[in-house]
């Protein structure tokens, strides 16, 4: 190493491009190789330095979207039922709807794939650049109930509110209290103008029995399930598609 490369080095180390620092000796045998002018040197530096960046930010939101799993909607199997709206589905990952700052409810039977949707849906956003927060609408809940209790409820539900892209799992699993219905309420009119994507085993239509509040019910969910795109997830159940084959099933199949 000549003492200008240890002088270029230290200099990338200070400026923090480290994404140039890691790709310096490649490029640098480029360049003497005469592959590549001084402007195209400078050039494909910037562009290592650009790529480390996205790569390092791309990784960030991924990690605070919390997914359960990692998964993609290229990776969804469409052929598992023939009732399945794989068009419709489709057509939400051009994710207009979050350009638009509109909401996506998947609802249907347990085990169609409603969550690896949502969650799909969801990395697809974080791919370009969105914040995504994933969680079960039952923690939700007893997380903004925590805050009623410490006192730091508008702390909680402003980090609710802030990501681009919220996913509430199991909405509308059970009967609510009217504190979760108020919850529930101010959470989803902060968020007005954001999305949501929710997933439901119940059809919309059946979730104001739920609500204690009649008034706080119709409020809601009048405002949320008509400017929502619905999908109706339909068919048998996703799930055993997704378990391993077992050594005993395995074996009963090379027989």
């Amino acid at each position: 190493m000549t003492v200008m490369d240890a002088a270029l080095r230290e200099s990338l180390k200070t400026l923090r491009l480290s994404g140039m620092l890691e790709t310096l000796d490649a490029r640098l045998l480029l360049a003497h190789g005469g592959e590549l002018g001084h402007l195209g040197f400078l050039q494909v530096l910037c562009q290592d330095e650009i790529t480390r960046r996205e790569t390092v930010a791309f990784q960030r939101r991924l990690q605070r979207a919390k997914f359960e799993q990692q998964v993609t909607l290229e990776e969804f199997d469409f052929t598992a039922s023939s009732k399945l709206p794989a068009a419709q589905i489709r057509d939400l990952g051009a994710l207009r709807w979050l350009h638009a700052g509109e909401s996506v409810i998947l609802f249907g039977p347990v085990g169609v794939g409603k969550t690896h949707i949502a969650e799909a849906l969801g990395h697809l956003a974080v791919r370009q650049g969105a914040h995504v927060r994933f969680a079960k609408t039952s923690r939700i809940l007893a997380d903004l109930a925590g805050g009623h209790a410490d006192r730091t409820w508008e702390k909680r539900i402003r980090e609710l509110v802030r990501p681009d892209v919220l996913i509430l799992d199991d909405f509308a699993m059970r009967q609510l209290s009217a504190a979760q219905a108020d919850d529930l309420y101010e959470l989803v009119s902060e968020r007005q103008g954001r999305s949501l994507i929710i997933t439901s085993n119940r059809a919309p239509s059946d979730w104001y029995p739920l609500f204690p509040n009649p008034v706080v019910a119709e409020s809601l969910l009048d405002r949320l399930i008509n400017t929502s795109h619905q999908v109706i997830m339909n068919g048998p159940s996703y799930r055993p598609n997704k378990r391993p084959r077992t050594s005993t099933a395995a074996a009963a199949k090379a027989d």
